[in-house]
């Protein structure tokens, strides 16, 4: 039966049953930067995912955006082309993809002030599709797939135009500003336009399944709630690691770093989720106020602390995969622009939070690119044993929850068990596995799929709120401003390794260790 579960003719057959997804009301959705990457990669195959799995049908209507002077047939060859090559799909059906198209169109608008430009959006939005349906009660979305210094611009051109109607919304890529400053003026020139209960700031981490069944592993089995607290939890670990380099994104990386790019947002929501208390209810504000209590409790780093709490790197060049690659100075030597940089491409962090229930407890967060793999892994650590009864040469390791993000999205429960034999009780650390591929054979929207049909649905839970995004930004701000203000250095590490030596000591100094279960 195990292996007829993971019969791959089973797993295509069943994730072409529709039956499992709530149809959403017509919607109209607007992708400002519908030419690059993002679009390209990730927003319209999640929306064809979505339509070909019958969650919305033909009465819906997706407009890209850009400054590119494309005509739509041109605009629908670029995004077949991508699809094609990213997404990796040997099902592909050329008929199902062709009734897609049908329902979207691109508009190019390259000045602002141009009435001309806006006036063809509208009319493209507000028309009929390929096939007549059409729909007069479709939710409007507006996806700002584009630098954030272009949001507030954006977001007067829709107002100006008579397009963002009380009733739209909008959807705003990370990193919202740079720093906590930029951030009020972004949020600022948005809210002019959109009321904060129209506004989805995305993480596509919050989307992933296993960061959504952190709430359900922590409030619906009564197994974790007691002990996940100071009492019974030794320390927690956040890991985002990444094996690709910064190529493509040198001009914006350079200016950003690990702690802006990473750490403000996918690692800070992901250590609010595992921290935060229980909320009221399901609702997006009473999950969200749970979760700025987390980063307001979040202990500060300092000029003090920064040294022994913080690890700044950068990649040099390595074996990453195999393949050898060359540093980050390299990628950047051919950009007439920059010079020597500081900027790291690693961080890791120690820090705790100060509130009742985790006091004393230590939070290390880490991040780098160019490391020996790609993973990402929320590690749960609880405390030994009191006292073992199986003597002294009986070696006990501590119980781990570790819940795995990507690649292969997983929870493991490691427990102690008695290794099978006769000869003495030996015993081995083992988990207890639930790995999606294995359990779940029928298909699960991706992350980009699950938020934007929640978008369409008016839900805001997994979308992050302005005092959230600033709250983050004030912490990170802080820590930038002690690095600079103590000069710490930036240390090398080669391509492909966990990172720089002081990483490892940044645990080892407290008696700990990272966890690279996933990397070993």
């Amino acid at each position: 039966m195990a292996d007829a579960l993971r019969d791959p003719k089973l797993k295509a057959a069943q994730a072409k049953d529709k039956s499992g997804f709530v149809p959403v009301n017509p919607f109209e959705i607007v992708v400002f930067g519908g030419t690059g990457d993002l679009a390209r990669r990730k927003l319209i195959p999640s929306l064809y995912h979505r339509f070909l799995d019958g969650q919305f049908d033909d009465k819906s209507k997706i407009v890209g955006v850009s400054r590119s002077k494309h005509s739509r047939d041109d605009y629908l060859k670029l995004i077949t082309a991508a699809y094609k090559e990213f997404s990796n799909d040997p099902s592909f059906d050329e008929g199902e993809w062709e009734a897609f198209c049908c329902i979207v169109d691109y508009v190019p608008i390259d000045v602002y002030d141009d009435k001309a430009d806006w006036k063809a959006l509208e009319t493209a939005i507000t028309a009929n599709n390929c096939k007549g349906g059409g729909a007069d009660n479709r939710v409007r979305i507006f996806y700002l797939a584009m630098p954030p210094g272009m949001y507030a611009d954006t977001c007067d051109g829709l107002k100006s135009a008579g397009l963002a109607t009380p009733e739209s919304r909008v959807v705003l890529e990370k990193p919202i500003g740079k720093d906590f400053e930029s951030a009020a003026v972004i949020n600022d020139g948005v809210g002019k336009v959109f009321s904060e209960d129209r506004i989805y700031r995305i993480d596509h981490y919050l989307g992933k399944e296993t960061v959504q069944n952190l709430l359900v592993l922590r409030f619906a089995n009564i197994l974790f709630e007691p002990i996940w607290s100071r009492e019974h939890i030794d320390h927690i670990q956040i890991t985002a690691a990444e094996s690709i380099g910064v190529a493509g994104r040198e001009a914006y990386y350079n200016k950003s770093g690990a702690l802006r790019d990473m750490v403000q947002n996918h690692l800070l929501q992901l250590l609010c989720l595992t921290c935060m208390e229980a909320p009221g209810t399901l609702d997006g504000n009473d999950i969200r106020r749970e979760k700025i209590k987390v980063l307001q409790a979040l202990h500060m780093i300092t000029d003090e602390t920064a040294a022994s709490h913080t690890v700044r790197g950068q990649y040099t060049t390595g074996v990453v995969g195999g393949d050898a690659v060359a540093g980050y100075m390299d990628e950047l030597s051919d950009k007439a622009d920059i010079s020597q940089s500081e900027t790291e491409t690693f961080v890791a962090l120690k820090t705790q939070i100060d509130n009742w229930r985790w006091a004393g407890v230590p939070i290390y967060l880490r991040t780098g690119k160019r490391m020996a793999e790609r993973w990402s892994e929320i590690v749960v650590q609880f405390k030994p044993v009191p006292h073992s009864v199986f003597g002294k040469d009986a070696a006990l390791s501590p119980n781990r929850l570790v819940i795995r993000l990507q690649p292969d999205e997983s929870v493991n429960l490691w427990v102690e068990i008695k290794e099978p034999g006769a000869g003495g009780l030996r015993l081995k650390s083992w988990p207890l596995d639930l790995t999606y591929d294995e359990a779940f054979t029928t298909r699960y929207p991706d992350a980009y799929e699950r938020l934007l049909m929640d978008v369409v649905r008016g839900r805001l839970a997994l979308f992050m709120r302005r005092d959230e995004v600033e709250a983050a930004w004030r912490w990170v701000d802080s820590i930038h401003e002690a690095w600079s203000a103590t000069k710490q250095p930036v240390k090398d590490y080669p391509a492909g390794s966990l990172g720089p030596l002081a990483s490892g000591l940044l645990v080892d100094r407290d008696g700990r260790e990272w966890w690279d279960g996933a990397a070993s």
